[in-house]
């Protein structure tokens, strides 16, 4: 289900939060947190991707604010949280128990779970370890940490389709270590020289750039180089991804009866080269209840203007329930 390109769905207006701070959550981390809308509203979290990206102004624009209350934060390392771009004490679980207490701060008994790209990921993690929490869960861009899926992005795969950046990416690297680039770039994003981590949090967060979006986008590149992104988003997503995520091998579709009844849409672009729409298609095999809505022109930002609409529309349609 998508909309012809002259009825598609906008962002919501812009808005400020009405309420923001830091949550302690222990282990040395303290989380920033937003909540925008109507105190009270229908109840629904925002989980950014990465790992290690962060919340803008236009994430809170996804729902209606008239019936919605939602909460924005950012995870572990991430954003405005502390400490800025830490690895330690800073896994998959930890984030899943986090937005366990958010939900307990804000009082709600069970919200919405929004999830893009690695947000995706987090969401059914969460949703599969608290399936009586989520009332409904909203994807794009789904990302299932299989083998496969990591392989694609950092050996081989997306290389195929996005060559001159992958050799800017790759290159980076000294052709003795490319047998490992995960790996050799976390190395570096490591490092104590400064000029060595920034280098490589430049070109790590490039490449994810470059793969982002069905057109080239130079605003969101340059957006993708600024330091106070880029370095907590390669330092954190490389840590992650020689973890496995700290998920056992397609464990997300192995539990998925955990959410079975949970409703659930998935906005998936056809032409996502960052999360092939394969893995969409599997989970929607193994979920029978979500919903899969292709979007035919675009690839796997959430603001390319097909996916604006169809997270859009998601939202209004659990307005109500």
């Amino acid at each position: 289900m998508t909309a012809s390109t002259d009825q598609r769905r906008t962002l919501y207006p812009e808005i400020e939060p009405y309420e923001s701070g830091h949550l302690d959550v222990g282990e040395g981390h303290s989380l920033y947190y937003e909540r925008v809308g109507t105190p009270g509203a229908k109840p629904a979290v925002f989980l950014h991707g990465g790992p290690g990206g962060g919340m803008s102004p236009a994430h809170r624009r996804q729902w209606d604010p008239d019936r919605y209350d939602v909460l924005l934060f950012d995870q572990r390392g991430c954003g405005k949280s502390l400490p800025f771009a830490e690895i330690e004490n800073n896994d998959t679980w930890r984030i899943v128990d986090d937005i366990e207490r958010l939900r307990e701060m804000c009082g709600h008994d069970a919200w919405q779970v929004f999830g893009g790209s690695w947000g995706a990921t987090l969401a059914l993690a969460y949703a599969q370890k608290y399936p009586e929490r989520t009332t409904e869960i909203i994807l794009r861009g789904v990302f299932l940490a299989r083998a496969k899926e990591k392989g694609w992005l950092y050996e081989y795969g997306a290389s195929e389709v996005m060559a001159e950046q992958w050799d800017s990416f790759s290159g980076h690297i000294p052709e003795s270590e490319r047998g490992n680039l995960v790996q050799a770039y976390y190395d570096r994003l490591t490092s104590e020289d400064e000029g060595v981590r920034l280098a490589a949090a430049k070109e790590w967060s490039l490449w994810e750039g470059n793969v982002a979006t069905l057109l080239p986008n130079p605003t969101l590149l340059s957006d993708f180089e600024d330091p106070a992104k880029a370095v907590p988003f390669a330092r954190i997503c490389a840590k992650f991804f020689l973890e496995d995520f700290y998920l056992e091998e397609a464990q997300l579709l192995r539990d998925v009866d955990r959410i079975k009844g949970i409703p659930g849409i998935i906005v998936q672009g056809r032409h996502d080269i960052c999360t092939p729409p394969t893995s969409a298609w599997e989970l929607k095999k193994a979920w029978p209840e979500a919903e899969l809505w292709f979007v035919h022109d675009a690839g796997h930002s959430a603001g390319e203007p097909g996916i604006v609409d169809g997270l859009v529309r998601a939202t209004d349609a659990f307005a109500d329930r």
